[in-house]
């Protein structure tokens, strides 16, 4: 059961409401609606880039990258990028958009304090309607104080033996103290990772690429004073034939991707070292489990933080058929890793009862001191009583943490977070942006820690 260290509780309705003595507190500063979101049908949707963010901060202004959707436009590079921005007294203001629709999928952002707003974006190269053809990374880079201006185009430099489609499962980093950029994009026949660095004079250098064990994708990736880290997770067709007949005869769903090793790797110098060989640093192959990679984060001393959700079982008839007796549950893991060897592991979510925390979803929040939270979505139940809601929990508290909801009209379900991985400055200003229960809505919330 989840531990809820209180003072008091009380329920509202169905809102479990706690009052924390000497803690932190998050409060709901703005909620609203930026836009709406029209499906694609191409395989992505504005969530798709999870590994990355499309929020970012400089100062009192937040930063947005959406993707609009083409009305007839075939798939699958059929979306748009829009730049939106807004001032902390608001409303937002979309300021800039791609001319035409040539992206699948959405386009991370990173933001340098200096004043530099930076997009990745994967344009097609082939006519409209062009399925699995070629594409172009590039980089475009706006002025924070008029992002409406004409922004640069640059182009990231590779290793030779590239091919870039519109599926580019990349992930994009910015070093919110130098300006330096990391952008990782996938291999398409291969599955490697090929890096590109942009140092902090501007230029780009090809890095090689990342071979994970097997097909990775929708990298975290973090850059720190030219150090490098990259959490992935493996995504291949079921290789298990009885699981994947069982489950065709129970789904009839032709995609069957499965997600249960983590990989992560690393280099203290992105500019002299390669990246080391990939490790896997938890896996739930053997129990037909579900692995979701959700954050990266580190410290001054070089300690990483790895945030993800660990199911061991995926599906209850093939729990039911090979593990019968076996409970069916989610625990959002916290993962501590030094000098790339894996130094500790604690859940800090998990309801194994018929009460306390069912984790969904998870990222990290550094705040004006440099502590790390973790702001959570998920299914609480409480005195019988089951409801969704986000949450912030202690990264520094020991097996199941404490439990503070943010009481959110709307909750988000999925999110990004304005991070210190995409520039954004620490800050007890929490910024999320993501899908809550009432799509096509893509929201904004603003929380505020008070001490």
């Amino acid at each position: 059961m989840v531990r809820i260290g209180i003072v008091i509780y009380w329920i509202i309705g169905f809102q479990v409401v706690f009052a924390v003595g000497g803690a932190v507190e998050p409060k709901v500063e703005v909620e609203e609606i930026v836009t709406q979101y029209a499906p694609a049908d191409n395989g992505a949707g504005p969530m798709w880039c999870y590994g990355s963010t499309v929020i970012g901060r400089i100062g009192n202004h937040v930063f947005l990258s959406v993707i609009e959707t083409g009305k007839d436009v075939p798939p699958l590079c059929n979306t748009r990028w829009q730049l939106w921005v807004r001032p902390d007294s608001g409303p937002w203001k979309l300021v800039q958009q791609e001319q035409d629709y040539r992206q699948r999928e959405p386009c991370p952002i990173g933001v340098d304090p200096g004043g530099k707003i930076f997009l990745s974006v994967n344009p097609s190269t082939q006519p409209v309607g062009t399925k699995y053809g070629p594409c172009k990374p590039m980089v475009l880079v706006f002025d924070a104080i008029d992002p409406a201006s004409p922004y640069e185009s640059q182009e990231p430099v590779w290793a030779p033996g590239t091919r870039f489609t519109d599926h580019s499962y990349r992930g994009f980093s910015a070093d919110g103290k130098t300006g330096e950029l990391l952008l990782l994009n996938i291999h398409s026949e291969s599955g490697d990772q090929f890096v590109s660095y942009r140092n902090r004079q501007g230029q780009w250098q090809a890095k090689g690429s990342i071979h994970f064990p097997i097909r990775s994708c929708y990298p975290q990736v973090l850059l720190k004073d030219k150090a490098a880290y990259v959490l992935a997770i493996g995504d291949i067709v079921e290789p298990n034939e009885d699981w994947k007949k069982l489950k065709f005869e129970k789904t009839k769903s032709q995609w069957d991707y499965v997600f249960r090793r983590l990989f992560y790797t690393w280099t203290p110098d992105i500019e002299t070292v390669p990246f080391a060989e990939p490790i896997e640093i938890d896996t739930v192959e053997q129990t037909a489990g579900h692995i979701t990679n959700l954050d990266l984060a580190v410290d001054e001393s070089g300690t990483v933080q790895v945030l993800y959700l660990r199911q061991p079982h995926h599906y209850d008839f093939i729990r039911d058929k090979y593990f019968p007796g076996e409970p069916m549950t989610v625990m959002l893991e916290l993962l501590i890793v030094r000098n790339g060897k894996v130094v500790g592991k604690r859940t800090t979510a998990e309801r194994t009862g018929s009460e306390g925390l069912r984790p969904s979803y998870g990222r990290f929040h550094t705040d004006s001191k440099g502590k790390q939270w973790i702001v959570a979505a998920g299914w609480i139940r409480k005195v019988g009583k089951e409801t969704f809601g986000n949450f912030l929990m202690d990264c520094d508290e020991q097996e199941n943490a404490t439990i503070q909801p943010i009481v959110l009209t709307h909750p988000f379900g999925s999110f990004f977070t304005a991070t210190t991985r995409g520039g954004t400055q620490p800050s007890d200003t929490i910024d999320l942006f993501g899908i809550a229960d009432d799509n096509p809505n893509l929201r904004y919330a603003r929380i505020k820690l008070n001490r």
